[in-house]
């Protein structure tokens, strides 16, 4: 299910055919105006999980504000900061390239508001 800030349209139409097998069809149809945002924080997994070298990491945001997402390894070293911005209310993704470092495991941490939440991923080489 998904949840839509915004307007929607919403029609309802019927179709008689003449063939006597389909005497009548429905279908719903929902248009969509404005752009999707999202009503909930979230951290999804990266995509590829394992990879090598890059993956992407999928996040949303429903209200402005500054947002930071960075790689840790798996002592809690700082690796790289991929986001540290103002962001406008959306959906985001963003590719890391790991190709300079080492097989493991990392963490990467998003920080947006109140909101901070963190996922494992795993670079295999």
């Amino acid at each position: 299910m998904t949840s839509v800030n915004g307007e929607a349209n919403y029609a309802l139409a019927n179709i008689i055919s003449d063939n006597t097998t389909l005497a009548k069809k429905n279908f719903n149809k929902v248009n969509f105006t404005g752009s999707e945002i999202p009503v909930n924080y979230d951290l999804a997994q990266n995509f590829p999980n394992p990879f090598n070298p890059s993956t992407t990491i999928r996040y949303q945001i429903p209200q402005d504000g500054i947002v930071t997402l960075k790689i840790y390894d798996i002592l809690g070293s700082e690796v790289t900061t991929l986001v540290n911005e103002e962001k406008l209310a959306g959906k985001y993704e963003v590719n890391f390239n790991a190709s300079s470092l080492a097989s493991g495991v990392y963490i990467y941490k998003i920080q947006a508001g109140s909101f901070i939440s963190s996922k494992k991923m795993m670079l295999l080489k």
